[in-house]
């Protein structure tokens, strides 16, 4: 037993082990605690789905009475149960329902996939695509346009979205009025070809609503078979808890529903959305009037659902030419991106929901975006006090040091996406310049600036991939996947990796006294998984899978082989 082993296995046993024999014990494993020391044990007791005691094999071995579970993990390493800060958990459900596009690579290939999905559609009825990411992941680098749409489903109306853009043909613009006299709405464009000026099929930021309102409602049914899919998808990356990044209220009640029936495997603690878009369609007087009357604040709920709080937007995205800069845009200096929404009113969005006890978290990608935040929530802390109650930037792609510092004096958290560097570096290397995408998700300064506990991890599926080992392995290497480096400078430890989806992941919502890390009255959220992150090669640690996620000592996930 290493140092670090037995030093964990004595701080642990150690002491009076509560009364009562454990429901199951799990031996033989490598269990990475993330506790204070960040030790290592070889077995842990659960009773009651907490966590009775963790230690060695021989300790926890001496707990057990004959009716205790025993599961024996043949060596296998344990990580505390993972935690995605920021993903769009309801996006999973839709798989089955939607048209896949996320693994084309050419135009074609994706007009063919529509066309598939089209030739089995009634005539009339909508076709919804998946989240997908054409500028990245196409060879043509572009978005589809109206025609080529038209030619792939010439009987239904089309709606893609892209995140912060959707993609749709002429039935859907014809259902939903859009001509090239339609103005564009407060805070969206309706992108028009320069020729002719009538749309060209890509609606930006507000502008979606216009085709996305016209959507028929899931039935409760479907959404709430659509979630428990969701929730089991996520499982099988590990996961056992996510902070859902945008929850609309149909949404939060088809999680009440799943969650008093029993039927809940990942822990979720929404941001809210109260009128489903990001810049919310209210009035400020309706604003206030809404959370006024609500009668709850953030963190109402319990330890399967809550709130935990609610989400702005500032700025589009690196990804999309449209992330807010200070400086200009290397190809057109005049152009510093898109603010969505008016100063003084998204002020007085944040200034009323503090008022009444919500946390506030906003996207801002660029980092006059981030100013934009820090200006708003100084404002509000001058009102009633947000230390402490960690407010969030969401996403701070492109934070700065002297915003890093000055979110610190704040008591501000910054919660990052750093996998999308997997796939899109080179598009922010495009669009920025190879500079501004070497520092972007500047982990190794926000780290050292703001410390561990200040900053965690997520994916924005399904923009990105789930698969948090990519994440870490990009975080620890700065690859993207062709193997090219992004801001070396910028690489951080596996240990801390691993803690910003597990003990700094649950400070988000306030649970790390429940979750985060493998320590006795804890929840018994765990994952075994199929090798060992601590000694495996760096180049192996994105090929690592879950093999079994327990969530308060129930596995809710199990691979039928390991791959």
């Amino acid at each position: 037993m290493s140092s670090r082993d037995s030093r964990s296995a004595s701080s642990r046993v150690g002491g009076t082990i509560p009364s009562g024999h454990p429901d199951a014990i799990f031996i033989n494993g490598k269990f990475i605690t993330a506790d204070s020391a960040f030790g290592v044990a070889h077995a842990v007791a659960v009773r009651d789905g907490r966590f009775l005691a963790v230690g060695s094999t021989e300790e926890i071995r001496s707990l057990a009475a004959p009716s205790t579970t025993v599961v024996d993990l043949q060596g296998a390493t344990v990580l505390p149960g993972l935690i995605d800060t920021h993903a769009h958990v309801e996006r999973a459900g839709l798989l089955k329902n939607t048209v896949q596009l996320n693994d084309v690579s050419t135009v074609s290939q994706a007009l063919a996939r529509i066309s598939e999905h089209a030739a089995r559609t009634p005539k009339g009825r909508w076709i919804r695509g998946a989240q997908w990411h054409p500028i990245s992941q196409l060879a043509e680098k572009r978005f589809l346009t109206r025609q080529e749409l038209d030619r792939a489903a010439p009987h239904n109306p089309v709606c893609l979205p892209i995140g912060h853009f959707t993609l749709v043909n002429s039935e859907a613009l014809a259902l939903a009025g859009i001509t090239r006299d339609t103005p564009d709405p407060d805070g969206g464009i309706i992108h028009r070809d320069k020729t002719s000026g009538e749309p060209n099929g890509t609606l930006e930021e507000a502008a979606e609503d216009l085709v996305h309102d016209l959507l028929p409602d899931w039935s409760d049914d479907e959404r709430d078979e659509q979630l428990q899919y969701a929730m089991q998808y996520f499982n099988e990356f590990g996961l056992t808890s996510a902070i859902s990044a945008a929850v609309d209220p149909a949404t939060l009640r088809a999680h009440q529903r799943v969650r008093q029936r029993g039927q809940a495997s990942l822990r979720i603690s929404a941001m809210y959305a109260p009128t489903g878009g990001l810049n919310p369609s209210m009035t400020i007087d309706e604003w206030e009037l809404f959370f006024s009357r609500i009668g709850v604040a953030s963190d109402f709920g319990d330890d399967w659902l809550s709130y935990s709080g609610v989400k702005l937007q500032i700025d589009g995205g690196m990804t999309l030419r449209t992330a807010a800069m200070r400086d200009g845009y290397p190809d057109d200096p005049d152009y510093k991106g898109t603010i969505v929404i008016e100063p003084a009113r998204f002020n007085a969005l944040v200034a009323t929901a503090n008022r009444y006890g919500w946390r506030v978290g906003v996207h801002a990608v660029g980092d006059a975006a981030v100013d934009c935040v820090l200006d708003a929530y100084e404002l509000a802390d001058a009102e009633r006090s947000i230390k402490g109650r960690r407010f969030i930037v969401i996403h701070g792609s492109l934070m700065r040091r002297d915003q890093m510092e000055r979110a610190r004096r704040l008591d501000v958290r910054v919660d990052a996406q750093t996998s999308f560097l997997w796939d899109k570096a080179a598009v922010v290397a495009r669009f920025l310049g190879k500079e501004t995408a070497d520092r972007a998700f500047p982990m190794r300064t926000m780290i050292d600036v703001m410390g561990l506990d200040a900053v965690a991890q997520g994916t924005d599926y399904p923009i990105n991939l789930l698969n948090p080992f990519i994440n870490m392995y990009v975080m620890v290497t700065r690859k993207d996947k062709n193997g090219d480096v992004f801001g070396a400078s910028e690489r951080i430890s596996r240990e801390e990796a691993i803690r910003l989806y597990t003990s700094s992941a649950a400070r988000y919502s306030f649970a790390e006294e429940k979750t985060g890390t493998i320590e006795p009255g804890k929840y018994a959220d765990m994952t075994v998984i199929s090798d060992d992150i601590l000694g495996v090669p760096d180049e192996a640690i994105k090929d690592i899978v879950a093999i079994r996620t327990i969530v308060e000592g129930r596995t809710v996930f199990e691979r039928k082989t390991a791959t």
